[in-house]
């Protein structure tokens, strides 16, 4: 089977099932595991690289008041590749690439490639999507096996979060300019972190919340992790911005509990290292809990180099949620 993946965490899933060979065309954001970056790339975004989260936001506004996809399809290129199946998804079209941004591009094909849809909104789903993923390319025992993993990996988890008895108030940003809170499956991470999302409910998407929304939250953790971000890039972005003395006020600022962590691998996408996101903020919630070592170094502490303050916020506005 030849199969093209349109979906960062739908790739992860195909090389998890043993399917790496079979994987011909990916996107350009579908960089895990390493071996997909030697891959045909088939779809590109058209937000220029290296912006700031304000010069995102205004791109994206642009694009979409304006109706036009955030992504371009290399037509030709998908076309020689001849795959027999492409996995794309339709939860947020600012995220990846979505159905219509194919339609173009398929309409060439004598025989059009099957296409699958995915639309994860909690954990639920997105162990759904794994089976359905197995089911459709032949590897169902493959799939079992690997949801029998990710179980395991729950359990533990859980039964170290059983010890704590203090559940911290947590405000999880998805994007810092202006400020988006997660959604969807991250707050139901939190919880299973033993913690309690002051924003975010379960199923539902990211949505805009103002600093003062987060100061009167009276947040004890925040959790910095911009969606496409990396932990450094996350860093980064928070140090350069400015914030009002109220912010420093926070029981989080105040007292260290800022920490900087990766979405692309842990939290925004929906595929089988979202277990270990879990452990993750199970740290980061509970610094005196015991971890694997790749939760444990996935951490950076924002207490040092601390944004400045500022009489205003830099929050502009983000254009739609994922």
């Amino acid at each position: 089977m030849r199969i093209v993946s349109l979906l960062p965490s739908a790739t992860e899933i195909l090389f998890a099932l043993g399917l790496g060979d079979d994987v011909v065309g990916v996107s350009h954001e579908c960089d895990f595991p390493p071996a997909a970056r030697t891959k045909g790339v088939v779809i590109q975004s058209r937000i220029k690289k290296d912006a700031t989260s304000a010069e995102i936001d205004a791109q994206v506004r642009d694009f979409v008041s304006r109706g036009e996809s955030l992504y371009a399809v290399d037509a030709d290129l998908l076309e020689r590749l001849k795959p027999d199946l492409i996995v794309t998804q339709d939860l947020c079209h600012v995220c990846a690439a979505s159905p219509d941004d194919l339609a173009t591009a398929l309409s060439r094909f004598a025989y059009p490639p099957e296409v699958l849809t995915l639309n994860p909104l909690d954990l639920g789903d997105v162990w759904r999507d794994i089976l359905w993923v197995g089911e459709e390319t032949g590897h169902v025992e493959e799939a079992e096996r690997l949801l029998e993993r990710i179980g395991c990996q729950l359990e533990s988890t859980a039964r170290v979060v059983e010890e704590v008895d203090h559940h911290p108030r947590v405000a999880f940003l998805e994007w810092l300019d202006p400020f988006y809170v997660g959604g969807h499956w991250v707050p139901e991470m939190i919880e299973r972190a033993g913690g309690i999302d002051l924003f975010g409910l379960p199923r539902k998407p990211t949505f805009r919340v103002s600093l003062q929304d987060i100061v009167e939250a009276i947040p004890d953790v925040i959790l910095v992790s911009p969606c496409g971000y990396s932990a450094e890039q996350a860093r980064n972005e928070y140090r350069n911005m400015a914030f009002p003395e109220q912010w420093g006020a926070t029981p989080a600022v105040r007292n260290n509990r800022v920490y900087a962590l990766e979405a692309n691998g842990y939290f925004s996408r929906p595929g089988p290292r979202l277990p270990t996101g879990i452990e993750i903020l199970a740290k980061a919630l509970h610094p005196m809990l015991t971890v694997s070592a790749e939760a444990e170094q996935a951490i950076l502490p924002l207490t040092i180099g601390a944004p400045a303050a500022s009489s205003t916020s830099n929050a502009t506005a983000r254009a739609a949620s994922s």
